[in-house]
């Protein structure tokens, strides 16, 4: 049986990176998308099983861009019939101090750019009527408000909303269902907390706010993606892997 194609955008660290590790040790074909070709082939060079894989720099907001990347991949690797939606970025401040560069940024990346690869990864399934699926990370931030992260709580949001509407159109032949992890040990993560000017305490915060007092590792998220992926019995899930946050109420004893 042939390998299946899977894309996997925001590859190049973080979420991504494990979500392509974990695939290709599947026996997937890997499509690695993110802007950074040196990082995408590092994590490359950790695929040691599988393939061939494929690393694609690219801008995943620019619709250009996402179409001859996905093209790429097709004309490498075969037609995808995989596709998970990592590629995302944060840009924490107080609502008056965002800027509109940071809100078009990070719209552009975390929602216009899942809806970007979803539609060129669709067209071509289509195009041959064949089944797929797709895993859109979404956030803890999509469910809930969370002060200084107005327009990362307005992207996660939109993913989760445009998960539910793409698995709606879709059916049958295409599932599509959205993860929502919490606190992730990523280098997004610790760069955002890196700017209360100290880290350990900023960790210890967040660990306080998650019932578990766990922060999940990449690995973690990757493995719950890649099950999501290949459920062929759901579609228009939103999973929450968050520790609880959203699911419980915790208050921390003083």
């Amino acid at each position: 049986m042939t390998s299946p194609t899977t894309i996997v955008t925001g590859a190049s660290s973080g979420i991504g990176a494990a979500v392509a590790r974990q695939l290709a040790a599947q026996g997937h074909r890997v499509g690695l998308v993110a802007r950074s070709k040196d990082a995408l082939n590092a994590v490359l060079d950790q695929l040691v099983v599988g393939g061939p894989h494929l690393t694609v720099s690219c801008d995943v907001s620019d619709p250009e861009q996402v179409t001859r990347a996905v093209d790429e991949i097709t004309a490498h690797l075969g037609l995808p019939t995989g596709l998970v939606n990592a590629a995302g970025v944060c840009h924490p401040a107080p609502l008056d101090k965002v800027t509109p560069e940071q809100w078009l940024t990070t719209i552009g990346v975390n929602l216009t750019g899942t809806f970007l690869v979803s539609q060129a990864f669709c067209g071509r399934l289509s195009s041959v009527g064949v089944r797929g699926g797709i895993v859109n990370i979404g956030s803890e931030a999509g469910t809930i408000g969370m002060p200084h992260y107005a327009a990362y709580c307005a992207s996660k949001a939109g993913v989760i909303g445009l998960t539910r509407a793409m698995a709606a159109e879709l059916a049958p032949h295409v599932r599509v269902n959205a993860l929502c992890p919490g606190p992730v040990d990523t280098p997004m993560l610790r760069s955002e907390l890196a700017l209360s000017g100290d880290l350990d305490a900023a960790w210890e915060a967040e660990l306080s706010r998650v019932p578990l007092h766990l922060v999940a590792t990449p690995d973690e998220v990757a493995e719950a993606a890649v099950w999501l992926l290949g459920a062929r019995h759901a579609t228009g899930t939103v999973l929450a892997l968050d520790g609880g946050t959203t699911g419980a109420f915790y208050a921390t004893r003083g």
